[in-house]
């Protein structure tokens, strides 16, 4: 599909999953040797990140520990800058090396937060692996160890990604191009 509406907006196509999906056979190649022998905590924050993840940990084909949390910053198609934890992280990240599983940096916000909570919640390293960033749009120092594709900064939406819970199921990946009058 070359277009598709959510909403009152329409969305272009942006990024074909083809793209997508050999981005992150490459990050899971990188991480699993990168962390061979060292059994990470894998957490996937959600919901955004399910498909991503799900992909990636089919690349890294190992045995690792997986837990789910879920936060947000978003409404509609703008941060709020402030964090919601919605659901905790699923298993004790204390003493653990971990890695965040993200879907999307844009402005930082929520993975700067979530980064240090996990560091109080007493995890010993924590790394992120995110799908997308976009440069231009952060407004946070943090550091993203793993990035799939750097984006514009665009409102996008497909391949987990949504707009008010609507557009995850898209294979490709859609930017915003028109409100409708």
């Amino acid at each position: 599909m070359k277009e598709i509406k959510l909403r009152d907006y329409k969305f272009e196509l942006y990024i074909e999953e083809q793209t997508i999906l050999s981005s992150i056979k490459k990050m899971g190649e990188q991480i699993k040797r990168d962390f061979e022998g060292k059994n990470p905590l894998f957490v996937c924050v959600m919901n955004g990140s399910f498909v991503f993840a799900s992909e990636l940990f089919m690349t890294i084909n190992e045995g690792y520990d997986v837990a789910f949390a879920r936060y947000s910053s978003y409404s509609g198609t703008s941060s709020t800058m402030e964090l919601k934890e919605h659901m905790p992280v699923s298993m004790p990240v204390e003493g653990r090396t971990v890695i965040l599983i993200e879907d999307l940096i844009d402005t930082g916000y929520t993975m700067k937060c979530v980064k240090e909570r996990f560091y109080e919640l007493g995890a010993k390293e924590v790394f992120i692996a995110a799908m997308l960033q976009k440069p231009k749009a952060l407004k946070c120092d943090v550091t993203t160890d793993y990035v799939c594709l750097e984006i514009d900064n665009e409102f996008i939406v497909g391949h987990g990604l949504d707009y008010d819970n609507m557009g995850r199921m898209y294979r490709d990946i859609y930017k915003i191009k028109s409100l409708d009058n």
